[in-house]
């Protein structure tokens, strides 16, 4: 089934504001650094490296969605380029790990905790997205081999989502002032429920949406997806990060410790 003019502008407009919406948070996250402490920089610092290299791989699918489509006639058609929409696993790749250590990084832990729980939660994240990648490429036909990869990298998936919302969470509630453990919650959450939609949206085809369909229903549920748990978790990162600065120099929190 061949992508209608419609259905080509609606992913040519959701890319293109995904694209905006990446390199805007990223403008705002970097030139907020110089106001955080210096314990807390690195978080938003990386926050801001999350977003901008999502702002890199829109662009990348941006243009290669134009590339493979024409208008000839006054009709849109397909050209010889294919659709390259592995530069979202790409960018998935290095920004996953990324988006899980911003978090570790703004919350109570000990160093030694911090590189543990960071290095057990990017490897998790990595192998997710590498198992999962191979049944994206099964779009039809025997939709088995999709639901095979689907339910492998499930399995990471939950031991992040456990991690986030039961694992870490005495390092939480460890946190003496309810406005900042309030907002840890919510960037613990919000990426939470944001990754939730991933595995909905992977199984679109799975669910009888094929063609044309399923390629634009997935472009738009992960660009949405994208930008609730990179631009939003980024700047629940930044409230932390503003929140708990503002508590060193009043005094109320502890020595930096990196």
């Amino acid at each position: 089934m061949a992508i209608t003019s419609t259905q080509y502008d609606l992913v040519y407009d959701v890319l293109s504001f995904s694209f905006a919406t990446m390199m805007a948070t990223t403008i705002f996250l970097w030139m907020r650094v110089g106001s955080a402490a210096e314990k807390y920089k690195s978080a938003l610092i990386i926050s801001g490296l999350v977003t901008f290299i999502a702002a890199y791989h829109y662009m990348r699918i941006f243009n290669s969605w134009v590339e493979a489509h024409e208008w000839t006639g006054g009709a849109l058609v397909k050209t010889s380029v294919p659709f390259n929409d592995a530069y979202r696993y790409m960018d998935w790749l290095l920004t996953v790990p990324l988006l899980l250590i911003e978090i570790v990084l703004v919350m109570k832990l000990s160093p030694e905790e911090i590189v543990s729980k960071g290095t057990t939660l990017g490897i998790s994240s990595a192998l997710m997205i590498v198992v999962g990648y191979p049944g994206e490429l099964v779009m039809g036909g025997d939709l088995s081999t999709r639901w095979v990869y689907w339910a492998a990298a499930m399995a990471p998936f939950l031991y992040i989502v456990y991690t986030l919302l039961a694992g870490l969470s005495a390092a939480t509630d460890s946190e003496a002032d309810p406005a900042i453990r309030g907002l840890i919650k919510k960037a613990q959450v919000w990426t939470v429920l944001s990754w939730c939609t991933y595995p909905i949206v992977y199984i679109f085809p799975m669910m009888g949406i094929t063609g044309s369909n399923a390629v634009v229903g997935i472009q738009l549920g992960y660009s949405v997806s994208d930008i609730i748990s990179k631009c939003g978790v980024g700047l629940c990162i930044y409230q932390i990060t503003m929140a708990k600065s503002a508590a060193i120099k009043a005094g109320g929190e502890e020595a930096p410790l990196l």
